[in-house]
């Protein structure tokens, strides 16, 4: 794959930075092209590396990389050869799942889910190596635990979470979990990483997550991703339901995920056609 550059010749047809390669006659839109190349990958990034999929020197990449980094998009790891996505970009990544012109039609199929499934339900994302509350409907149910949209919840102890990390290459599933310790937030948070391992196995090859109070005492969820428009690329987003364990009971949980993979593909649709109109019931198709 190859980025546009003066000196360079143009992008691989079907890459995911052919688009915006093509048009990248200024400076700004190689930046861009550069970061949509970077973002696409799940892997750091040497400049090496960079040089051979883009096609562009490594003096004008060097170039590019820094000026990336002083702006905060990008930064350097701290072996000072690898190059992976900064806070400003994260962020950026954030705000705009959070203020996604498809927030109206992404809101009435969990709402219909709510209405289905009887418990409150959430869309999360991944975000600085913690899962977000991108929205969230509450059940009208008089026991329920309250959590709004914005929340953040540890990776390794929620249903969401642990979809996300089951996606992810060894070596950054490593890297992330690395970076903090595993937090025992109730007794039954699994804080030992061999036994976590084991169990995004498990999520891996069912394709469905589960919290048994790991996070809050009393507290149960189910997650399942959001199938992603690219075959083969990782899930951005999931859907989750939580309740409270004394009304859902494991049985019941998996009883409720076809409810859950419904609306997934109800969101599915909705992010691969963003111009269509307001989805079908979460119980039938979108």
């Amino acid at each position: 794959m190859k980025l546009v550059s003066s000196r360079a010749g143009a992008a691989a047809p079907g890459s995911v930075a052919a688009a915006a390669a093509a048009a990248a006659d200024t400076p700004a839109l190689r930046l861009v092209a550069l970061l949509e190349h970077m973002a696409a990958r799940d892997q750091r990034h040497t400049l090496q590396g960079l040089a051979e999929a883009t096609g562009l020197p490594k003096p004008t990449l060097h170039r590019m990389l820094q000026q990336l980094e002083a702006a905060g998009l990008l930064q350097r790891e701290g072996d000072g050869r690898h190059w992976g996505t900064g806070s400003r970009l994260r962020r950026l990544a954030e705000n705009l799942l959070l203020n996604s012109g498809l927030h109206g039609a992404r809101h009435q199929v969990l709402r219909r889910l709510v209405d289905e499934v009887g418990e409150s339900c959430n869309i999360t994302a991944l975000a600085a190596g913690e899962v977000v509350y991108l929205d969230r409907v509450e059940t009208a149910a008089p026991l329920r635990f309250h959590l709004q949209p914005g929340s953040r919840v540890p990776v390794h102890c929620s249903a969401s979470g642990k979809v996300f990390l089951a996606q992810m290459a060894p070596a950054q599933r490593r890297q992330l979990l690395g970076a903090v310790p595993l937090e025992a937030c109730t007794p039954r948070t699994v804080t030992d990483p061999d036994a976590l391992e084991q169990e995004l196995q498990r999520v891996r090859a069912e394709g469905c997550a589960f919290d048994d109070e790991e996070f809050l005492p009393g507290l149960v969820c189910a997650a399942v991703p959001v199938p992603p428009a690219e075959p083969g690329a990782r899930a951005s987003l999931c859907v989750a339901l939580q309740g409270p364990a004394v009304r859902l009971s494991a049985d019941k949980l998996r009883a409720l995920l076809p409810a859950l993979q419904r609306a997934a593909q109800a969101l599915a649709q909705l992010e691969a056609a963003p111009g269509a109109q307001a989805p079908g019931r979460a119980r039938g198709s979108a």
